[in-house]
């Protein structure tokens, strides 16, 4: 099937034949559905704690994290123009001659973009650029001049929103000043994510065309984050690497070639970002996508979750490293062996008792074993209050062993009436706010690659010059790519989660850093 070119193509990629040859036979046969057992509610997999509780835990991680190497690690790749998806489709539909006022007539979001434009961070921007082109931001707007208006804010010669990443546009104003969604990342690391000598590591991976711009913004910057907040300031950039992009095929499961005869790749999409994430050394890594921030008057009570959620990790780890040292070392009995079956049962893995009968003594604190040194994850759960995003669920893997994970809607079989309903009956819902534990009793770091689900990958269907294709994406970094951590879920307020999506989710109250 492959030519000599081809071969060639993937060694320069870093892709092996098998790696090729396994994605092919997923595009064959098609990625198995998630076996949802029921969905993580509070008391059956998903943590509830008191204020005092939650005290207790985050007093535990103030008095650690001092001898801790923590990083916070940020996926910012890939442009945002998805959040400008209104204001193009705007300039389009004007560009074919249809009336801007009819136009805004009909929009109800671009119609609220232009009539609270004094509110957006970036709106001294706009004024600025069009006042150097001779005239008002004003009386572009009352002269229904709105087209004018939203190029200056996506075009390349104006502020170039529609091509820049989310980091780099302005989410919220301060009056004096103002800061993009890197800048909060730096000023929220500042308070929960500092470790020893006062040093604040921020990982950020981004696309390959904006690593220079990512680098002078933060040059710009670091200064500033450094004295305000009287920290150390670190930032490393990475970008997904080209060994994890995925074959493409067409609509015969082929692969898919382009005009000069090559075969298409793509991007593998955020499950690619575990290579990244394997390559950090660290003791504690905190993981939030980069548009959901917030002003630093929501900040504190985020924070408190954060430190909470860190805290909770260190105890759980704590303990499991106290249960193997148990097991390896002091020759457990019966009882101490179902007590650490318990801590499985309620620590995000049901492990079966009954998986005991029959086994010597060696083969039950193998299994144990095997269960217990795992990487470790602390994943915040907000209430579903109609946000998109996946859910915490009680999954049943090929064994018919149970394990808590996060689930996509995609990953579910919608033709399976009970699985629907399971999925029906989801309270939370994941909004990417995790800490993760990658280093074993020893203080080795584990190979993160060795506890993914290969088979919790997608396939979606779209389109290269005008022609159908085929893509694969990899198992999501929070969903397949972790399937296998040892995982607890808790409950933290939907306040802590401040997505932006769209430009004008940046005008919701949370988002307005002066009122």
């Amino acid at each position: 099937m492959f030519t000599k070119n081809d071969l060639d193509q993937f060694k320069v990629k870093g892709i092996s034949l098998e790696t090729i040859e396994s994605q092919l036979d997923h595009f064959r046969k098609g990625f198995p559905p998630v076996l949802l057992e029921s969905p993580a509610v509070l008391g059956n997999g998903i943590i509830q704690l008191s204020s005092s509780e939650a005290d207790k835990f985050i007093s535990g991680y103030e008095s650690a994290r001092k001898k801790l190497k923590i990083v916070k690690f940020v996926p910012a790749s890939g442009a945002a123009t998805r959040m400008f998806k209104d204001l193009f489709g705007f300039i389009e539909k004007a560009a074919s001659g249809k009336s801007q006022s009819a136009l805004l007539e009909e929009s109800a979001f671009v119609r609220e973009f232009v009539d609270r434009i004094e509110n957006f961070a970036f709106t001294g921007d706009i004024k600025e650029i069009s006042k150097k082109r001779g005239t008002e931001l004003d009386k572009l707007i009352t002269q229904g001049k709105i087209s004018e208006i939203l190029n200056i804010v996506l075009s390349q010669d104006g502020l170039g929103y529609g091509n820049l990443p989310k980091g780099l546009i302005k989410f919220h104003n301060y009056g004096k000043f103002n800061r993009t969604a890197f800048e909060e990342h730096m000023a929220e690391g500042a308070d929960y994510a500092i470790s020893e000598n006062s040093q604040v590591r921020i990982h950020m991976t981004v696309s390959p065309e904006f690593m220079d711009t990512f680098s002078a913004h933060f040059t710009r910057k670091k200064a500033i984050y450094e004295n305000l907040f009287n920290v150390g300031i670190s930032v490393d950039f990475s970008v997904q690497k080209p060994s994890t992009d995925t074959i493409a095929v067409d609509p015969h499961n082929n692969p898919f070639r382009n005009e000069k005869n090559e075969i298409l790749f793509r991007p593998g999409g955020h499950g690619a970002l575990l290579e990244n994430l394997n390559e950090i050394d660290a003791d504690i890594i905190f993981i939030k996508n980069i548009d959901n921030v917030a002003p630093d008057r929501v900040k504190k009570n985020t924070n408190r979750f954060k430190k909470l959620l860190a805290g909770i990790l260190l105890d759980y780890q704590a303990r499991i490293f106290n249960y193997i040292h148990i097991v390896e070392e002091e020759n457990p009995g019966f009882d101490t062996l179902l007590e650490i079956c318990d801590f499985l049962k309620q620590a995000g893995c049901r492990f079966n008792k009954k998986e005991m009968e029959g086994l010597t003594d060696d083969q039950v604190r193998e299994r144990l074993l095997s269960r217990l040194k795992r990487p470790v994850r602390v994943c915040g759960m907000v209430k579903n209050e109609g946000e998109r995003g996946g859910g915490p669920f009680w999954v049943l893997d090929k064994h018919n062993n149970s394990s808590l994970q996060v689930v996509e809607t995609s990953q579910v079989d919608f033709s399976d009436y009970k699985q629907k309903e399971i999925l029906n009956k989801s309270t939370h819902f994941n909004p990417v706010d995790l800490v993760c534990g990658i280093r074993d009793h020893k203080g080795s770091k584990f190979d993160l690659a060795g506890f993914k689900d290969p088979s919790t990958g997608f396939i979606s269907e779209k389109s290269f010059g005008g022609r159908p294709v085929k893509a694969q994406e990899l198992p999501g970094l929070w969903n397949g790519a972790m399937a296998e951590w040892n995982t607890l879920f808790v409950e933290v307020p939907i306040k802590t989660f401040t997505p932006v999506k769209t430009i004008n989710d940046l005008l919701r109250p949370e988002h307005q850093a002066m009122l």
